[in-house]
């Protein structure tokens, strides 16, 4: 498929002279990150829960298809405020989350394995907040949280509200996984209260308070769809029955046949392993239970949905709307955790506010909501790593809304994108600390159609699991095979045939550009023997 299609392309539209877009009046920047929402479970990219407002947001914008993530949470958000390896920044295994320890597990006491931001790099609001706009986030950090120095504030955030650690009870989060505004720990909250819409409130008031007319960046980081499942009963009610009725096995095949009446899978790229029982083979009890998981799940989404909603509809009516670039994506692929079929903690747990963690909605469920990818969260095939992306901005890319991009990018493009229309500058040092170059490079011109590549080469590593594409073709270490297998991405973007055998100096080349990348950036593989989940 061509890297810019919207069913025709008028001559007139690539003649608008490309550097008109950088010198429009600088544009607010509004950053929306899903957590643990898989591929497909939005309904511009073919889902079936009601995502009115984010259908909207793609409407007026550019839709992504090959957009790419590091597979979990908190690298992914290290690349992605930093515009670097998840490594370079610190993260290169996982955040410092609670613990009682005297040292949190996740510091490995090597700069590239820290559990928090390392000050080697610069925040997207750090530079941004340089540049003359203010900054604001609210809803989930997991960037560091043992020390305030590694909160939002002391990394280029004028406000905060929102949790540090990687996950919370929406209902009422609570002591290490508790909320903090500003510097400030907060109690425990009254009931009613919900995550999603605590969040959007003060993403909501940062923007309200502010006097002056410069422009501003939020980042808006909502825990949803993260476990646990915690939703509102009227939304619940929404989805129950049609999981019931269907099945995962019916709604996976719906999902495709949507996808590929959208143009972002091929009709003839059939679907990844499936690795449940169908669902026929469940018990009366099982399909009851499983199915309200899932539609508890998908209350999650439409939540959030409804949210970002209210957050376009405040924007518009105070006239900021025209002039903000949205950015939304996903942080990972769905989460299969704790990797068995039906999901993991207590049913009747779900929806008890003293919960953080478990219950969760288990491996069939993640393999719908990445239809028709493989594998999910962790991992380094395209299930793991691949995430739904729009960007809208009326005053700049209105010429393009409703388009489709098929150019493969990544997380550290974005602070660049950012960097360049705020009219920003990234240092080389910053408060006396040497800064490593950017990973990344501007996404416009390939989100316009100027552009079908962006990098010669990409590269993933998350707990072993590694991956490289090159073109189109993608070479993946997964922890299962524990082996190099080899991917043609433009026809086998489910990945079953592996080519390793058959193109081996495509394989060698790979896997040997992938070995200097892990060297330059110091990732660990394989760990060190005493490392600690």
């Amino acid at each position: 498929m061509n890297s810019f299609i919207r069913g025709s392309v008028s001559s007139l539209l690539l003649s608008v002279p490309f550097l008109s877009i950088y010198s429009q009046q600088r544009p607010n920047i509004i950053l929306i990150m899903a957590d643990d929402m898989g591929y497909s479970d939005i309904g511009c990219y073919g889902g079936e829960i009601a995502t009115p407002n984010i259908d909207a947001l793609a409407s007026s914008g550019i839709r992504m298809t090959q957009f790419y993530n590091t597979s979990r949470s908190c690298p992914t958000r290290a690349s992605l405020m930093t515009g670097l390896y998840q490594h370079q920044a610190g993260i290169g295994w996982m955040s410092e989350d609670p613990t009682n320890e005297a040292r949190d597990p996740k510091d490995w006491d090597i700069p590239e394995y820290r559990g928090a931001l390392n000050r080697n790099c610069v925040t997207i609001a750090e530079v941004l907040q340089q540049a003359g706009y203010h900054t604001y986030m609210a809803g989930k950090w997991h960037l560091g949280m043992h020390g305030s120095e590694k909160w939002p504030l002391q990394r280029g955030f004028e406000h905060f509200y929102g949790i540090l650690a990687g996950a919370c009870s929406y209902l009422r989060p609570d002591g290490g996984r508790g909320l903090t505004l500003d510097n400030t720990k907060l109690p425990a909250p009254e009931s009613p209260y919900y995550t999603t819409d605590a969040f959007t409130d003060y993403a909501i008031r940062f923007i309200d308070q502010q006097t002056d007319d410069a422009p501003f960046f939020l980042y808006l980081a909502y825990n949803a769809p993260h476990w646990p499942l915690q939703a509102k009963d009227t939304d619940i009610e929404k989805f129950y029955k049609m999981y019931r009725d269907s099945g995962w096995d019916v709604i996976r095949n719906n999902r495709k046949k949507r996808m590929v009446e959208l143009g972002i899978v091929a009709d003839q790229s059939g679907f990844a392993e499936w690795e449940n029982r169908p669902w026929i083979r469940l018990s009366e009890e099982e399909r009851d239970m499983t199915a309200y998981r899932m539609a508890v799940y998908a209350a999650q989404v439409h939540a959030m949905d409804y949210n970002i909603g209210r957050l376009v509809d405040y924007l518009k009516k105070t006239g900021k709307y025209d002039n903000s670039l949205i950015v939304f994506l996903s942080d990972n692929g769905a989460c299969a955790e704790p990797h068995n079929e039906l999901g993991g903690g207590r049913q009747e747990d779900i929806n008890n506010p003293a919960v953080s963690g478990h219950p969760s909605y288990g491996k069939a469920w993640a393999q719908v909501s990445n239809t028709p990818f493989r594998k999910y969260k962790q991992r380094a095939y395209e299930g793991g790593i691949s995430t739904p992306l729009i960007v809208t901005w009326h005053d700049g890319l209105d010429r393009y809304a409703g388009t489709w991009c098929h150019t493969p990018a990544y997380l550290p493009d974005i602070m660049p994108t950012f960097i360049n229309l705020a009219h920003a500058s990234y240092p080389k040092m910053f408060n006396g600390n040497t800064i490593t170059p950017l990973v990344g490079t501007d996404m416009l011109p390939a989100l316009t159609g100027r552009k079908s590549s962006l990098h010669d080469y990409m590269y993933w590593e998350h707990q072993g699991n590694r991956a490289v594409r090159w073109k189109n073709w993608k070479a993946v270490w997964d922890q299962d095979a524990r082996k190099w297998e080899l991917y043609d991405i433009a026809t086998d973007r489910v990945e079953r045939n592996d080519m390793a055998e058959r193109q081996p100096k495509v394989m060698r080349r790979l896997v040997d550009k992938w070995n200097q990348w892990s060297l330059s950036t110091n990732v660990l593989v394989p760990f060190p023997s005493d490392y600690r989940h």
